[in-house]
């Protein structure tokens, strides 16, 4: 009666343990490298310090990983449309990884920011501020919409 008591008993720890073991979490995302041709394509702000955009407002980049261009489509400043072009450098720093920064053209000047690119995937990616880490904003790539195309 003791064996039959140790057997069950084993048999339930290799279950359970086997159970825990099983492979039926979240597959994990594929972090790609910050490189030009990894971010070359249209990306959309899908979120700002934790918070969607409000409704009717939006920015959409496009990264040319040619000549280092991108054109940007956005209503955050302004109630109408405002295209903004000019060019983009991404730089390796050894402790915070991929940093993005740019330019406007026609002498506006600078990004406000630096940006720390994490979490890149075919998909998304998330851009922190590199002097203020609650900066945070999230893109999702997708196709540029038919009216700004025009634009």
């Amino acid at each position: 009666m003791k064996q039959w008591f140790k057997v069950v008993f084993l048999t339930f720890v290799v279950l359970a343990f086997a159970v825990s073991c099983s492979d039926d979490s979240e597959p994990q995302p594929e972090y790609l490298e910050v490189t030009r041709g990894n971010i070359a394509g249209v990306w959309k702000l899908e979120s700002w310090m934790d918070a969607p955009l409000s409704d009717g407002s939006y920015v959409y980049i496009e990264f040319n990983r040619s000549d280092r261009s991108y054109t940007m489509w956005q209503n955050i400043d302004s109630f109408q449309l405002r295209k903004l072009t000019g060019l983009y450098w991404i730089e390796i720093d050894e402790e915070l990884g991929a940093i993005i920064r740019g330019s406007y053209d026609h002498g506006v000047g600078e990004w406000a920011h630096r940006y720390i690119v994490s979490d890149l995937t075919e998909g998304t990616m998330v851009w922190t501020a590199k002097d203020n880490e609650s900066d945070v904003s999230v893109y999702v790539r997708c196709e540029l919409p038919e009216e700004f195309r025009e634009q």
